[in-house]
C-alpha cells in the first residue's frame, strides 16, 4: 500500500514576502547578459561569489563549518569558537541544543562577514574507518536527519544559510575524487538520501553541496539525483554548490541541476559555458534557473538590494557566553561507557593526589583534521581543566606515559621567537620575483596557510625566520612539511634544499597531510639558532600551505612508561587520556585501523595494574578498540570536544555536570567483528553490498555483541523503564504517539534518552533486524516517575518500492530500551491496509 510523506510543509523562517522576492529576482535576472549570468555561476575566488553592482548584488562569502565558522582565513589570525565535533553533537540526542548551537554559529558567521556555512555534514557512519567519521553525526538516518534539521533551523532562523553536505553517498575518503559508489535505489532512499530529505522538506535548507564521488556511474555534479528527488519531489528551491573542485565538465554539469561551481575564478564553466549556450549544447533556460536560485539565495541572506533578508542578523554573542555553551555541550556529549563500582563522579573532598597521564592529557585534541578545522581563541587541556577545578588543595601531577605524535609538529612560541619583533612566534615576508617585500607580518605559529590570498598568490617566495631555543639538551629534528620547493638554513648552514613532491591533485591532502623532511641537530639546553625557511610559490597557485616544524627529544619509551606507572601507583586516582592524531582522523584519507596508535593500550594496562581507581578518557572522534576496557574502573568517551575540553572534563569527572551522551554509533570490541568495515574501492567501484544493514542494524543481524551498542550511555543515575503505551492498531499514514513510563531509580537528578525501535517478523519485504523509529529525552529527580511522549512518524513503517513509499500491512513490534542492544519492553502495533 502506498503512503504519502506525512511530514509538515517546508520550514522557512522568513520575514520576506515571497512574491516580492521573486519579482525582484526576475527583475535582476532580466537585466543580465548571458556573459554576466554565467560569470555569477563560478566563484570569484576561493570563498566568495562574484558581485554584480549593476543589479544591486554584493558578493556572498561561504565558509567551512560545521562546528565553527572559519571565515576567509585558515589560521590563528582570525580565531573562531570551536564547538565539539559532530559525533559529539549527535551523542547529545538533543535537537533543542543543536538549534541553540546553530544560533551561535550564525552569530559567528555574521561577525566574520559570512553568509553561507558549509555544514552540517550528514553522511552516514557506514564504516568506522571513514576518515571524516568525526565530522558526520551518526550511523542512523533518523538521528542524523533530526539533528541535522535542528542545526539548519537554528542557523537559518538568524539569516545565515546552511549547506547540508555531501550529497550523496560520500561516506568514505579513499579515492574520493574517482570512486563510483554503487547502491540500490531502496538503500539510497531509506538510508543515504533520508537525512537530506528531512533537512530540505522539514527544515528548508537554502543550499546543498554536491559531492566528489560518482553514484551508480555518474559524478554527483552531473547526476540526475540533483534534479530528482532533490528538486521535483522535495521542492528544493535553493542553490546546489559543488564541493571544491568537484565540477568535472562544461556541458554535462551545465545541463545538470548544479548551480554554483567553487572555487573560482577558474573552472570548467566561464567562457566555455557561454560558448556551449551559443551552440545550443546547454539551454539558456538552464542558465537562467541557476542564476535565479543564486539570486534567491542572495535575497535570503541580505545580499540583494531592494529586499530585506529572510531574517534579521543575529545578536552578537559575547565570547564568555559562547564559551559557556561550548562547555555545556561538551559535557552533554560525553558518554560514560563504563563505571564499575560507581567510581565516578569523584568526590573532590576525598582527593589529595591525582595522576593525569597520557599523550592527550596536556594537549588534548579538540577537533578532527580537514576543512572542519578552526583556530580557537583558546583551548583548555584535561590537565589544565582539572588543576583549575581542584585548586591548590589537591596535587595534580602529569606524566606522558607514551608518545603518539609522529614526525614534525609546527613550531610555536614554546620554541621560537620572531627575530624582528621579539615576540613568541615567527616572522613572515612575502617577496616578489626580485626579492622585494610585498607584505610582512608576525605569526604565532609556524603553520602557514594562504587560501585565496592575492598577496600570497602574487608572491614568488615566502620567507619565514625564527630564533629557535632548545628547551632541553638532545637531538632535535627541524624541517618542513609541504608541497613544492623549500630551502632551510639554521646555525649558519643549509639544513635542506629540495622539492618535496611538486604537486598533489587532492588539495585537502596537500593541505592536511603533506610530505615532511627534516634535519637532525644536537643542541644543548638553552642553545639558540637562527632559522630561515624559504618556499618558492608555484605560479598560479590558489592555495599555499606549509609548516616550519620540529620534533623534540624524547625519553626512551620504557622510561616514559615507568614514570607514568610510578605516578599512578602513588595517586588516589589515575586519569589516563588516550586518543588519535591528526594523521589518523582527518579529511583526505580513511583510517587503516581502529587500534589506538603507539603504546597507549600498554600504558592503560600498566596503570590499571597498579591503581584500581583508573579512569580512561578516550579523546577520539570515532570508535577505537579498547582491549583493556574491562580492566579499568571507568571509561568516558569525550570525542573531539572543542575548546572547552578540559573544563567540561573536570565538570563531568567531579560531578558538576552529568555525562549526558548516548552513543550515535556502535563501538566494536574487535575490529574483525565489525559487519561493514571496508572503505576501499575495487576497480574504482565501492559497492554497498550490505544494503540496508549498516551500523546497529548489521550488528543485530550478525548476532555479535559490540563493546558498546548504539544508544548506550550510563550517566550518573539509574533509570528503569516501567512500560509503554501505544495504539494497538492504526491505519497506514497515521502517526504513533507512544507513552513511555520511566523512573529515576538513582540518587541524583539525571537525563535519560528513551529510544524506540521497530521490527517486523515474517515480513515479505527484506528488512533490518530492527530500526530506530523515535526518541525523546526525559529528566526527573531521584525516586520520581515520569511519562515521556515519543512520536513515531508514518514513514518509520514505510519502505521504498516501485518508485514510491509503501507500507506492508500487518503486525510490527515496537521495542523500548536504553540502547539498540537492551530492549526491555515491547508492544505490538498492527497496521491496517
Amino acid at each position: 500500500m502506498a503512503v504519502a510523506d506525512p511530514r509538515s510543509a517546508p520550514h522557512h523562517p522568513n520575514d520576506q514576502k515571497p512574491e516580492a522576492v521573486e519579482r525582484r529576482v526576475a527583475e535582476a535576472l532580466a537585466a543580465l547578459s548571458l556573459e554576466q549570468k554565467v560569470r555569477l555561476l563560478t566563484g570569484a575566488d576561493f570563498w566568495s561569489t562574484h558581485p554584480e553592482p549593476a543589479i544591486g548584488l554584493r558578493r556572498m562569502v561561504l565558509s567551512d563549518g560545521p562546528v565553527g565558522v572559519r571565515g576567509e582565513l585558515w589560521d590563528e589570525r582570525d580565531p573562531s569558537v570551536s564547538l565539539p565535533s559532530p559525533t559529539a553533537l549527535a551523542a547529545t540526542w538533543d535537537e533543542a541544543l543543536l538549534e541553540r548551537l546553530g544560533a551561535l554559529l550564525a552569530s559567528e558567521a555574521r561577525r566574520k562577514g559570512v553568509d553561507v556555512v558549509l555544514g552540517p555534514t550528514v553522511n552516514l557512519h557506514r564504516s568506522p574507518l571513514g576518515g571524516r567519521h568525526f565530522e558526520c553525526f551518526s550511523e542512523d538516518p533518523l538521528l542524523t536527519g533530526r539533528l541535522g534539521a535542528a542545526y539548519v533551523r537554528g542557523l537559518q532562523a538568524h539569516g545565515v544559510a546552511a549547506t547540508p553536505k555531501h550529497y550523496v553517498a560520500n561516506d568514505a575518503e579513499t579515492d574520493r575524487f574517482t570512486v563510483d559508489v554503487h547502491v540500490d535505489e531502496r538503500t539510497l532512499r531509506e538510508l543515504y538520501l533520508a537525512p537530506f530529505e528531512r533537512m530540505i522538506v522539514g527544515a528548508g535548507a537554502w543550499l546543498v553541496m554536491a559531492s566528489y564521488n560518482r553514484v551508480n556511474g555518474t559524478t554527483m555534479t552531473e547526476n540526475a539525483l540533483l534534479a530528482s528527488p532533490l528538486g521535483d519531489e522535495w521542492g528544493f528551491d535553493g542553490v546546489v554548490v559543488s564541493d571544491w573542485s568537484a565540477t568535472r565538465s562544461t556541458e554535462a554539469a551545465g545541463r545538470a541541476a548544479l548551480n554554483l561551481v567553487m572555487p573560482g575564478p577558474e573552472g570548467p564553466w566561464g567562457d566555455a559555458l557561454v560558448a556551449a549556450v551559443r551552440t545550443g549544447a546547454v539551454p539558456e533556460q538552464a542558465i537562467d534557473d541557476k542564476v535565479r536560485r543564486l539570486l534567491r539565495l542572495a535575497a535570503r541572506v541580505g545580499a540583494l538590494e531592494g529586499v530585506p533578508p529572510a531574517r534579521p542578523a543575529p545578536a552578537a554573542i559575547p565570547a564568555a557566553e559562547a564559551g559557556k555553551l561550548a562547555r555545556e555541550t561538551a559535557a552533554a556529549a560525553m558518554v560514560l561507557a563504563r563505571n564499575q563500582g560507581d567510581l565516578l563522579p569523584l568526590d573532590p573532598a576525598s582527593l589529595r593526589r591525582v595522576a593525569v597521564i597520557g599523550p592527550s592529557a596536556a594537549r588534548g585534541r579538540i577537533q578532527g583534521g580537514g576543512s572542519a578545522t578552526v583556530h580557537p581563541h583558546y583551548a583548555v587541556s584535561p590537565l589544565d581543566g582539572l588543576r583549575a577545578a581542584l585548586g591548590q588543595r589537591v596535587e595534580v601531577h602529569h606524566a606522558l606515559g607514551t608518545r603518539i605524535q609522529e614526525g614534525l609538529v609546527p613550531v610555536t612560541g614554546e620554541h621560537v621567537v620572531d627575530p624582528v619583533t621579539g615576540q613568541p612566534g615567527v616572522h613572515v615576508r612575502l617577496l616578489d620575483a626580485q626579492g622585494h617585500p610585498l607584505h610582512e607580518e608576525h605569526r604565532d605559529v609556524g603553520k602557514l596557510t594562504y587560501i585565496g590570498d592575492r598577496r600570497a598568490n602574487q608572491s614568488a617566495t615566502i620567507e619565514v625566520t625564527a630564533r629557535f631555543r632548545a628547551v632541553e639538551a638532545g637531538r632535535y629534528r627541524i624541517g618542513v612539511a609541504g608541497v613544492g620547493a623549500f630551502r632551510l638554513t639554521g646555525g649558519g648552514r643549509v639544513l635542506l634544499d629540495r622539492t618535496l613532491v611538486s604537486h598533489i591533485d587532492d588539495l585537502a591532502a596537500a593541505l592536511l597531510a603533506p610530505p615532511q623532511l627534516g634535519a637532525e641537530l644536537s643542541l644543548a639546553a638553552g642553545q639558540e639558532i637562527d632559522l630561515t625557511l624559504t618556499h618558492a610559490v608555484p605560479p598560479g597557485a590558489i592555495a599555499v600551505a606549509f609548516s616550519l616544524g620540529v620534533e623534540v627529544p624524547a625519553l626512551p619509551e620504557e622510561e616514559e612508561l615507568a614514570r607514568a606507572v610510578e605516578l599512578a601507583r602513588s595517586s588516589d586516582v589515575a586519569i589516563v587520556v588516550v586518543g588519535t592524531t591528526e594523521r589518523i582522523e582527518s579529511e583526505g584519507f580513511d583510517r587503516s585501523t581502529l587500534a589506538l596508535p603507539g603504546g597507549q593500550d600498554k600504558l592503560v594496562r600498566a596503570v590499571a595494574a597498579v591503581n584500581p581507581r583508573t579512569v580512561v578518557l578516550v579523546n577520539a572522534g570515532g570508535p577505537v578498540t579498547m582491549p583493556w576496557r574491562d580492566e579499568v574502573a571507568a571509561v568516558l568517551l569525550t570525542w573531539f570536544p572543542g575548546q572547552e575540553f578540559g573544563n567540561a572534563v573536570a565538570d563531568v569527572l567531579l560531578g558538576a555536570r552529568e555525562p549526558g551522551g548516548r552513543l550515535p554509533t556502535t563501538w566494536p570490541a574487535r575490529e574483525e567483528d565489525v559487519p561493514v568495515l571496508s572503505t576501499k574501492p575495487e576497480n574504482r567501484k565501492l559497492v554497498y553490498a550490505e544494503g540496508l544493514h549498516i551500523g546497529y542494524r548489521a550488528w543485530a543481524r550478525a548476532g555479535v555483541a559490540p563493546a558498546y551498542p548504539f544508544g548506550h550511555g550510563l550517566g550518573y543515575t539509574r533509570w528503569e523503564i516501567l512500560g509503554v503505551d501505544a495504539p494497538s492498531d492504526l491505519a497506514a499514514g497515521e502517526a504513533v504517539e507512544a507513552r513511555v513510563h520511566v523512573r529515576n531509580a538513582g540518587r541524583r537528578r539525571g537525563r535519560h534518552v528513551v529510544q524506540l525501535y521497530l521490527s517486523r517478523a515474517g515480513s515479505k519485504v527484506e528488512r533490518p533486524a530492527l530500526w530506530l523509529a523515535g526518541f525523546a529525552a526525559v529528566e526527573a529527580e531521584p525516586g520520581k516517575e515520569a511519562e515521556v511522549a515519543v512520536a513515531v512518524e508514518p514513514r518509520a513503517f514505510a519502505h521504498w518500492a516501485a518508485g514510491g513509499w509503501q507500507v506492508e500491512p500487518g503486525a510490527y513490534t515496537l521495542h523500548v530500551g536504553p540502547s539498540a542492544a537492551e530492549l526491555v519492553h515491547q508492544t505490538t502495533v498492527v497496521l491496517r491496509g
